[in-house]
């Protein structure tokens, strides 16, 4: 283990060394500006000296040696000319600059030297030129060398050195004097040189330090906080990238959404600090698939998003989404809570599925919603069934939208046997729709419709109107039942005016029954629960309809005030094996402890209609007793079914 002291050392390392490189770099950029000047002002100076002395000196003093340095000069100031100090690696950038300074103390040894050996020929004015030419150079080089202060105070340490000694050993006062008054501006502006420099690395670490702020704020920004996950702004614009540079390429990638399937009850009886421990667990997990080819995020909640490149084809793409729906399904432990969540995904792939990042995360979430439905704890992959049911779902809705629903829609009823005496009890009221575009309609494909496109209390309230008016027309011993959507009873508003509705009927509302299911209650249970409480105060019923197929039915018949069970048909198809005997027995044992009544769903042939008298159930319901019928042929049902009663009596 690393000590935090030591870790923290380690971390002030590393930023100082980033530093320190970074100011490497900017160096390079800041000399690039000066040193190809400063080799054209040392060429020109050069030049000038060599004229002045060429009548006095040597030719290779004057003609030569110049000649020789000024294209050295040139030749470097090409160089730096040309070079891209911003594309080159830390490591390159402080080789350069030692470079640099090596080759600046031998350029200082050959522009000194042979400045000093002109000062051997001619007279005053020729030696008070060399003094100017050292002394210009070497104002030249502290200020073009400013950001590279090693190099320029070698400069002038190798210049001034053998100038002051050349004027002292001269004798002569005035050499002294220029000497000494050179030497005295020199280190007055090799402090300035070095204030600047430093004030300049100061600089160039705020920006540094800037720089890492943002990107930290960057990534945090990007970063789910308790997952460690990207998060939802993350995954849409690395989606938006994939999208334009696919459709330059026309490269294909895959966009995937993971939802866990039992996540709400977990959060809402271990409270939401396990809640977020199974999170984190899961999010865990999900890393272990990142790479450089996926990206895993998570968008909210319990959901998850994936991007895939080049995913190769679908039965591919689809074991590796079903191995993250395998690795989410493994038990998580919490504490001594060992809790279960499971998976399931939906997956689209570009460009067969959209081509914009809404259509390509709609069609994928459409996949999951099947998957949810239709195959929990694996991946759905989007296909053109899907989405041909997608184009039929819109033209449900656009029909509902335009519809006239009061005309459209009507109330057929399904009879609910009394078994101990022969007659029927109540009716389930069925809504159907014959729209004059689409014709009829079934019922689960336009209701879906209306909750999506946020029409379905609209569609509820008429539809419980229409019901109540023909449940008025019904013997007071028959009773009405009429199911509510999940988006209903999470509405409070929707909940009053049902009230509303059975209060101007006239109707006892104890001849209603409010049929809900699982689902209803799963979208927020404290306020499927209160509706409950509201709707039962004046006398109203409440049924959970499709008992048995959720994963928490127990849980709510336990904390919920209800009046009726009624047994999903899948039960009934299987009774007359012996698991479905014992399930059918158990569940009504059930109801007669807890004081419910059970209905028998999906009734369809005598001997399930035997079994289910047989087993106790005393209330049934099905196409062997009556199929969904309009109120008249109700109404004429019962006619006929009084009338036969009269007449064995």
């Amino acid at each position: 283990m690393i000590s935090l002291s030591r870790l923290h050392a380690m971390l002030n390392a590393a930023r100082t060394r980033t530093e320190t490189d970074l100011t490497c770099v900017r160096q390079l950029v800041e000399l690039r500006r000066q040193i190809p000047t400063l080799y054209g002002l040392l060429s020109v100076n050069a030049c000038a000296l060599a004229i002045t002395h060429h009548p006095l000196a040597p030719a290779f003093l004057t003609l030569g040696v110049p000649g020789a340095l000024v294209v050295l000069c040139m030749v470097r100031a090409v160089r730096w000319w040309r070079m891209c100090p911003e594309t080159i690696s830390e490591e390159q950038a402080t080789r350069q600059l030692r470079q640099t300074t090596a080759l600046t103390a031998l350029f200082s040894i050959a522009f000194v030297s042979w400045a000093m050996i002109l000062n051997g020929y001619g007279g005053p004015y020729e030696q008070g030129h060399v003094a100017i030419f050292v002394a210009v150079t070497v104002i030249a080089c502290i200020f073009c060398l400013t950001h590279l202060p090693v190099a320029a105070f070698l400069v002038t340490g190798i210049v001034m050195s053998v100038f002051l000694y050349c004027c002292i050993t001269s004798g002569n006062h005035v050499f002294l004097a220029i000497a000494v008054n050179t030497a005295f501006v020199t280190v007055v502006m090799v402090r300035v040189l070095n204030n600047n420099f430093r004030a300049f690395v100061q600089l160039v670490a705020s920006q540094a330090e800037a720089s890492r702020l943002s990107e930290e704020n960057a990534r945090l920004a990007n970063t789910d906080s308790l997952t460690g996950l990207p998060n939802r702004r993350y995954f849409f614009q690395k989606l938006n990238e994939l999208l334009e540079t696919s459709g330059e390429a026309d490269s294909l990638f895959a966009l995937a959404i993971f939802d866990l399937d039992r996540f709400k009850p977990i959060n809402d009886t271990y409270g939401h600090n396990v809640g977020d421990r199974v999170l984190a667990e899961t999010g865990r997990r999900l890393a272990a698939f990142t790479n450089t080819g996926v990206i895993v995020a998570r968008l909210g909640g319990d959901e998850f998003g994936l991007l895939v490149r080049a995913p190769g084809p679908p039965a591919e793409i689809i074991a590796f989404c079903d191995s993250i729906c395998s690795a989410l399904q493994a038990p998580i432990r919490v504490g001594d809570i060992q809790v279960i969540t499971g998976c399931s995904g939906g997956l689209a792939k570009y460009p067969r599925a959209g081509r914009e990042a809404d259509s390509l995360f709609d069609r994928a979430d459409y996949a999951l919603y099947h998957a949810k439905e239709h195959r929990r704890g694996s991946t759905t992959f989007f296909s053109q069934e899907h989405e041909d049911a997608i184009r039929a779902e819109r033209a449900v809705e656009a029909a509902l939208r335009v519809a006239d629903l009061a005309a459209e829609m009507e109330m057929h009823y399904q009879p609910i046997l009394d078994t101990r005496s022969g007659a029927i009890a109540l009716v389930e009221g069925l809504a159907r729709w014959t729209s004059p575009t689409l014709g009829r309609v079934s019922p689960d494909r336009f209701i879906a419709a209306a909750e999506r496109c946020g029409m379905i209390h609209t569609v509820t309230l008429l539809l419980l109107h229409k019901a109540l008016g023909d449940c008025a027309r019904l013997p007071p011993a028959v009773g009405l039942s009429f199911n509510l959507s999940a988006h209903d009873l999470a509405s409070p508003e929707t909940v009053i005016a049902i009230l509303a509705a059975v209060r101007l009927s006239g109707l006892d509302p104890r001849r209603l029954t409010l049929e809900l299911t699982e689902t209803a209650l799963m979208r927020d249970f404290e306020q499927a629960k209160d509706a409950i409480i509201t709707l039962r105060a004046l006398g109203i019923k409440v049924a959970l309809d499709d008992f048995g197929t959720g994963y928490s039915s127990l849980g709510y018949v336990h904390r919920l005030p209800l009046d009726k069970i009624k047994i999903d048909r899948s039960f009934m198809a299987d009774i007359d094996t012996d698991l479905g005997c014992s399930l059918i027995s158990t569940i009504i044992d059930l109801c007669q402890n807890l004081g419910l009544d059970g209905i028998a769903e999906g009734i369809e042939t005598a001997d399930q209609l035997d079994a289910a008298q047989r087993h106790g159930c005393r209330y049934v319901q099905g196409y062997l007793l009556g199929k969904p019928m309009p109120i008249v042929d109700l109404l004429q049902k019962l006619d006929r079914d009084a009338e036969v009663e009269r007449l064995h009596a």
